[in-house]
């Protein structure tokens, strides 16, 4: 029963896909990583996205394309229609393909899984909000940081010399660096 709800899921991922223009292999990339960001994050890669890109819930979207707003508008459809599906439900077949997978824990085991992960500049993140930490991997280097009342929606691209990561808040933006450290490995 599970293999035949499987194949319904790509199926339902294939054709939300299709509908906006997009390969099933894109369709694919994305609710692999969708499924890696519970639901409310997304970081990708595909020519057909406009190469790689990121995604949370509550409206940032960034593709490296990033003057094609035609693409854009197509890509933030896809994920918006891809986003409905239960995470649970897209990580199984999406996974199955050779997709998005749970990331390598190089954070201390006693904040379990991740709401949210990924990179940028050369650096790793995790967000684990019911501990109220964000945990930053620089080279070797583990920083914890206490993200306080802060909830932290996704990454936000960096621009210009700082290689500080910022993430995006309801409130605003807030720079890690600016998050006192707690712990340091």
């Amino acid at each position: 029963m599970s293999e035949n709800s499987g194949e319904g899921s790509q199926r339902r991922i294939e054709s939300i896909g299709e509908r906006h223009g997009f390969s099933a292999d894109a369709a694919r990339e994305v609710a692999s990583a969708l499924a890696a960001g519970h639901g409310s994050m997304a970081q990708f890669s595909h020519p057909e996205l406009g190469g790689m890109g990121q995604w949370s819930r509550g409206g940032m979207l960034m593709i490296g394309d990033m003057f094609n707003d035609g693409l854009k508008g197509r890509v933030r459809a896809l994920i918006d229609d891809l986003a409905t599906l239960d995470p649970a439900e897209i990580a199984g077949p999406a996974t199955g393909q050779g997709g998005g997978s749970a990331p390598k824990r190089w954070w201390p085991d006693e904040l379990g899984q991740p709401a949210t992960s990924g990179g940028q500049n050369d650096q790793l993140y995790a967000v684990f909000p019911a501990h109220r930490r964000l945990a930053i991997k620089r080279g070797e280097r583990v920083t914890i940081h206490d993200t306080g009342d802060h909830r932290i929606g996704g990454a936000s691209q960096q621009q210009g010399a700082s290689r500080s990561l910022s993430f995006s808040t309801p409130e605003g933006s807030i720079v890690a660096d600016d998050l006192p450290i707690v712990a340091e490995y």
